[in-house]
């Protein structure tokens, strides 16, 4: 998930020999496109990607402290920061597992106004990992807000998220942890559930308000705009 201010890895993973070959054959299994250039990616999947669509597979529990589990960890976290987005799921680097990262540093106060940052009940959420997610709603009360993906890129728009929400799962180390959100960060995790359920900010959004980011700029460069899909 990006957001919206008003305003690989080692292709092949590293096998050690502790690895669980049978894992091993499975993790490769969902991998697709087959090719030089093999998912965890280092960059983001776009929309139209079958990846995006399909639910992503849960992690067997007995590999959550696998090597390859935690390098796809480290390296949704690495991704996440290099694009300087606030959310990241594994189906973002075309890989049908479900786990994702989500961090809202302090710094990003500075894009916003201070009504604007109090009137979507933002506040800092540090470095997150859940692995094997499940989304309990608390709240049933829906807020609308701008979102952006970077699944998405070039595009905005409206979207209804709930208010409060509850995260079970599991974190980098394996162990179970739990999380209560409201606001802001629960509308990232909401997002970033989507994702492992294979659905988009656009099914749900308020369609007449889906934006081009840049419109102004393709009117001003008499439409001479390149829109990059790599890292910032």
């Amino acid at each position: 998930m990006v957001t919206v201010p008003i305003k690989t890895c080692i292709r092949t993973l590293s096998t050690t020999s502790r690895m669980d070959k049978s894992f091993a054959k499975w993790y490769r299994s969902l991998w697709q496109p087959k090719g030089n250039d093999e998912p965890p990616y280092d960059h983001i999947v776009q929309l139209g990607d079958p990846v995006l669509r399909v639910p992503a597979n849960a992690i067997p529990e007995k590999e959550l402290q696998s090597a390859e589990v935690q390098y796809l960890a480290r390296h949704l976290t690495k991704v996440m920061r290099a694009y300087r987005c606030v959310g990241l799921a594994a189906p973002q680097l075309g890989l049908s597992l479900r786990a994702f990262v989500m961090e809202f540093k302090d710094e990003l106060r500075d894009q916003y106004t201070k009504a604007d940052y109090k009137l979507r009940e933002m506040e800092p959420l540090p470095l997150t990992i859940l692995l094997n997610p499940e989304l309990k709603v608390l709240n049933y009360e829906k807020v609308i807000h701008t979102e952006a993906c970077e699944s998405v890129r070039g595009y905005r728009a409206d979207v209804p998220r709930y208010r409060e929400i509850l995260l079970q799962g599991f974190d980098a180390t394996g162990n179970r942890q739990e999380l209560r959100l409201s606001g802001w960060n629960a509308r990232i995790a909401q997002h970033e559930m989507d994702h492992l359920n294979g659905i988009v900010y656009t099914d749900i959004m308020n369609r007449k308000s889906l934006t081009c980011t840049c419109w102004q700029a393709v009117n001003a460069k008499s439409g001479r705009i390149q829109l990059s899909f790599a890292s910032k």
